[in-house]
């Protein structure tokens, strides 16, 4: 049995006319949570567009596969089909869709099977409670008019609900405050379990300290220099990035 969920082999992305990723190596298996942390500018965020094809970021080279799977040819909804998911580091404004009805059509599209409404009713209610939404936002357009805490907790909703094979979230914890990002925490440990994956990008610890990843990965100037448990993220808590950005001018 392969656990492998996803591969990239020296991927090269630019954006912009300019290179970002510069050969990034990076694997995940299933049942593993994976967390990225890196400077500003260090290409977290190209990297997480790029897992979905968004086109603004061109492949140059490289890899990508899923489940064993080579998926560099294939659109963005064809990887959310796959599996694939991304929680945005800055929700869109959506008006005249309710929270609802964008997740019940996200649903049916992702899995392709008929919905269960009565199901759906339910599991919607039991995670909106969980994550401390309240009801009546599922009947509010979708993030208008919301803080940045309820959009971000919007976003794990939205993974909760869709139940992907990995989760990729770019900046859940951003501008929260210690409760919010505890009940993001809540959340993804909700959310993960032995058959899928969860790949974490952040900028500080705050996060992990309810959780308890499998490994930390350092992302510099377009290049993972550095992988270690959590730990790491501790050590950068402390130290910052410089001695990994000298590596790279080493």
């Amino acid at each position: 049995m392969n656990n492998s969920l996803l591969k990239v082999c020296d991927l090269r992305i630019e954006a912009d006319n300019k290179e970002i990723l510069k050969g990034l190596n990076l694997e995940i298996n299933k049942g593993e949570i994976h967390v990225i942390m890196g400077p500003n500018g260090a290409g977290k965020s190209t990297l997480a567009n790029a897992l979905l094809n968004n086109p603004k970021y061109k492949r140059l080279s490289g890899n990508i596969e899923f489940e064993e799977e080579n998926i560099n040819e294939l659109k963005t909804d064809e990887r959310a089909k796959k599996g694939l998911f991304l929680s945005f580091q800055y929700p869109e404004e959506i008006p005249g869709i309710t929270v609802e009805n964008f997740l019940k059509y996200a649903k049916r599209s992702s899995d392709g099977n008929m919905l269960k409404h009565f199901k759906f009713n339910i599991d919607l209610q039991n995670n909106m409670k969980e994550l401390k939404i309240d009801e009546s936002y599922a009947s509010r357009y979708l993030n208008v008019g919301f803080s940045g805490g309820e959009k971000k907790k919007n976003e794990i909703l939205q993974m909760l609900t869709l139940n992907p094979k990995l989760a990729i979230l770019d900046e859940s914890d951003s501008g929260l405050d210690v409760d919010a990002i505890r009940i993001v925490s809540k959340g993804i440990k909700m959310f993960s379990n032995e058959d899928n994956g969860v790949l974490i990008i952040t900028h500080n610890t705050k996060i992990l300290e309810n959780l308890n990843p499998d490994y930390v990965h350092v992302l510099v100037d377009g290049k993972i220099v550095k992988t270690g448990d959590r730990s790491l993220a501790q050590t950068i808590e402390e130290n910052g990035y410089e001695a990994f950005k000298e590596n790279v001018a080493i």
